[in-house]
């Protein structure tokens, strides 16, 4: 039994156990024989890599998909078969996905007492009810939000509470949330944490899947790791370090070292000098050397994504200047910001970065049709070829074939094919733009590696990340903008990564 694990005389006190749990799909083992339990009023963290099999075990537990025969789940002690969406929700299993799908035209007591209202004859809806319901329950959370305002108007840590409320009216003896604090501030994540230790004391039991290892290990009892569908572990919260759970969950040890270095002497790539747009930044001034990783971070909204977009020529400025490599630059379009050696590494590579259902070849060359034309203008498939594996064996791209699509490909190597893309046109400026969403842990190294290569080459990189430690462990300098203007900047090493986060997400 690994380290965790609950026997004995703590089997009564389950709100949740499933064991011999696997999940196939067309071919593919999402998860193979996986126990899980969860203790009444425990807060546990279901923690692993994209992929290795997390939401298929939340959707199997809340009724969305059924597992292979031979698994068995109990729910408070009692076995459940043909578990089903509405069943699971009548059993108390209430799950809180990242976009909380709740509906913003609707009012906070509407949203919140929405369930309660479902089903049965049809009635007058009684809106009195329904407020008296939602205070209600928010008083119970300890929180007080505006019944009657519509969820619109609300902030994402006020909405995060109202799907909580809601599926407090459902009556929720055991609630999954699915990385509730990716978007909030340091202030919401500790009312949210006040929050859930008002449903601990209430006996409701809450399991958090969330990439910011440090939160997790603060405010769970136990974690459970998954890796590539099958279970490592259940290991106490308490005795764990961030270096330690990314090594369980990758199955490799990470290294985290502060690697800044003092470029200042270095020639200037890019002069950013007073660059403001209405409504969504403001006075933004910095300098960028050759060979330099200068991070940007904030909390979404910030306006770091606006400032880049008008860096690549995709929005123009209202009024300050950039020069790269001492020319003013004039952005009409992003067509022009290639042609001057600018090259933008998006943020959503699946709709922006990538055209999934064409090659990998044809996805790595788009950038450069124009050089590997023929005779008669035609695309010569010898050059694309050369080009292609160039990249493949430069950026250790892991590929079946050039000919395959890139949508067959994983997160971390679809995100060095958009790389390969955007270093094809030979850029002197390099926007990397969250560079690893939607990458796993293992794969993050090898990116951040194959940056920090480039760096070392001379290409002047500027990297938008709200991953602190990310840009603390690779970045030269670290500025901080907020509210659409530079706020601060930091030297890694100099300036501890606490003091970092702390001012972020005050």
């Amino acid at each position: 039994m690994a380290a965790g694990d609950v026997a004995g005389g703590d089997a009564a006190r389950h709100v949740l156990a499933v064991e011999h749990v696997s999940k196939v799909f067309g071919g593919v083992r999402a998860l193979v024989d996986v126990d899980f339990d969860v203790l009444e009023g425990e807060v546990h963290c279901l923690a692993g890599e994209n992929g290795c099999g997390k939401s298929t075990l939340i959707k199997i537990v809340s009724g969305v998909h059924a597992p292979e025969p031979g698994a068995v789940l109990r729910f408070a002690g009692e076995r459940v078969e043909g578990l089903t969406p509405v069943t699971a929700r009548r059993l108390g299993i209430q799950v809180i996905w990242q976009d909380l799908a709740l509906f913003p035209e609707m009012t906070v007591a509407e949203n919140i007492a929405f369930e309660a209202n479902l089903g049965g004859r049809p009635r007058w809806v009684d809106y009195r009810a329904m407020r008296r319901t939602a205070s209600r329950v928010l008083e119970r959370l300890g929180v007080a939000l505006p019944t009657g305002r519509p969820l619109r108007e609300l902030g994402i840590a006020q909405r995060q509470v109202v799907a909580i409320a809601r599926a407090l009216v459902a009556e929720a003896r055991l609630v999954f949330m699915d990385e509730p604090t990716a978007s909030l501030t340091q202030a919401e994540t500790r009312a949210l944490f006040e929050v859930v230790h008002r449903l601990k004391a209430d006996g409701i039991a809450t399991v958090f899947v969330s990439h910011r290892l440090a939160e997790v290990l603060e405010i769970a009892e136990r974690v459970t790791v998954l890796r590539d569908g099958r279970k490592v572990g259940v290991f106490p919260a308490g005795e764990l370090t961030q270096n330690r759970l990314a090594e369980l969950m990758t199955g490799e040890a990470h290294e985290a070292v502060v690697r800044a270095r003092d470029l200042t002497a270095a020639p200037v790539v890019l002069e950013v000098d007073g660059l403001a747009r209405g409504g969504e930044y403001e006075d933004i001034s910095f300098r960028l050397h050759a060979g330099e990783i200068l991070g940007v971070t904030g909390l979404l909204g910030a306006g770091r994504t606006e400032v880049a977009a008008t860096l690549f020529g995709l929005t123009a400025p209202d009024r300050g200047g950039m020069r790269l490599d001492g020319r003013d630059l004039r952005l009409g379009s992003n067509r022009d910001a290639i042609r001057a050696g600018i090259a933008y590494v998006s943020e959503d590579r699946l709709s922006l970065g990538l055209v999934q259902p064409q090659s990998i070849s044809r996805n790595v060359a788009i950038t450069v049709l124009d050089r590997l034309l023929g005779f008669f203008g035609l695309l010569d498939p010898a050059r694309e070829r050369r080009l292609v594996g160039d990249w493949v064996d430069r950026l250790r791209i892991r590929i079946g074939r050039p000919e395959d699509a890139v949508a067959t490909l994983s997160g971390g190597n679809q995100q060095r094919v958009v790389l390969a893309k955007w270093l094809a046109t030979e850029p002197r400026l390099l926007i990397l733009d969250s560079p690893t969403v939607g990458v796993d842990i293992g794969a993050r190294a090898g990116i951040f590696q194959i940056v920090r290569e480039l760096a070392a080459e001379g290409l002047a990189i500027l990297m938008i990340s709200d991953e602190i430690p990310e840009l603390y462990h690779n970045a030269d300098r670290i500025l901080h903008m907020r509210a659409g203007r530079l706020v601060g900047e930091f030297q890694p090493g100099e300036a501890p990564i606490e003091a970092i986060e702390a001012a972020v997400h005050a």
